[in-house]
């Protein structure tokens, strides 16, 4: 994956870009501050399909101290994995602008920003890659006017998760009371490496039926898609109502429910 960190020029032009960065002991000291309560996407699951970028928002506090002025450092989060945040971290994305820092006392700042999620399919710059779905840890740094960077990790943990479809059919349509329904259905999600949706096979899916006039579902059962995401089973039909497949979600996936499917049942 490519690294995209927030690097800050000595003449206080903040550049974002994918590049090589220097090695940790290259690094001049960074601004003396620490950083707390760093939400990403209110908490939620990240989940990105196949083309379009997506953007989440950010925030979080910065400590300092009252002598450090605040217009001499830029910050902003950043997802990592590894043992330990810093330049040399195997993985590691932000976003493409600094956060946005207000005031709160001379110690204190309350911060956000933006940060876009690319799959490779999206524009010149997508860089997201299958394998990198999953658990991301949190972390956050800032960069002072003479390039000294300062990281601090550990400040949580998010899910970036790949985009599922699910669809049902249930047939056949009428039917008759007593007979045999159908129900397929096929469980796919976003191939970042291909920019196309792919069967996920030997995955946990819910059919779940919720009958005419009816406002809960109730779960009839559940069965595993095929090695190519496709879902098959029969129920005996009893009334008019509703089917629809349920797939809860993985790491790495996300959670999706199907469009329901309307069966008269005569």
């Amino acid at each position: 994956m490519r690294i995209r960190a927030l690097v800050l020029a000595a003449s206080g032009a903040v550049a974002l870009s994918a590049l090589a960065v220097p090695s940790a002991s290259a690094a001049t000291a960074g601004p003396a501050v620490t950083f707390s309560q760093l939400k990403v996407n209110s908490g939620k699951n990240i989940v990105v399909g196949t083309t379009s970028m997506v953007t989440v928002s950010a925030t979080y506090t910065v400590t300092k101290p009252a002598s450090l002025n605040a217009s001499s450092f830029q910050t902003g989060p950043v997802l990592y994995r590894g043992a330990t945040l810093g330049l040399n971290s195997d993985d590691l994305l932000g976003g493409d602008e600094p956060g946005t820092c207000t005031v709160s006392s001379s110690t204190v700042l309350k911060c956000t920003a933006k940060i876009q999620f690319r799959p490779k399919g999206s524009d010149e710059d997508g860089d997201l890659r299958s394998s990198e779905a999953g658990t991301w840890k949190l972390g956050a740094l800032a960069v002072n006017n003479a390039g000294g960077m300062t990281w601090q990790g550990n400040q949580g943990t998010t899910h970036l998760q790949r985009r599922a479809t699910l669809t049902t059919d249930a047939s056949p349509e009428p039917v008759k009371k007593g007979r045999t329904i159908t129900v397929t259905g096929k469980l796919a999600r976003a191939n970042w490496d291909t920019n196309k949706y792919a069967g996920y096979s030997t995955q946990p899916v819910k059919l779940q039926f919720k009958k005419k006039g009816a406002t809960t579902w109730s779960t009839l059962k559940t069965i595993k898609s095929s090695t190519t995401g496709a879902l098959k089973t029969t129920v005996t039909a009893s009334t008019d109502g509703y089917f629809r497949y349920v797939f809860a979600g993985t790491t790495t996936t996300s959670p999706v429910n199907s469009a329901a499917d309307f069966v008269d049942v005569q």
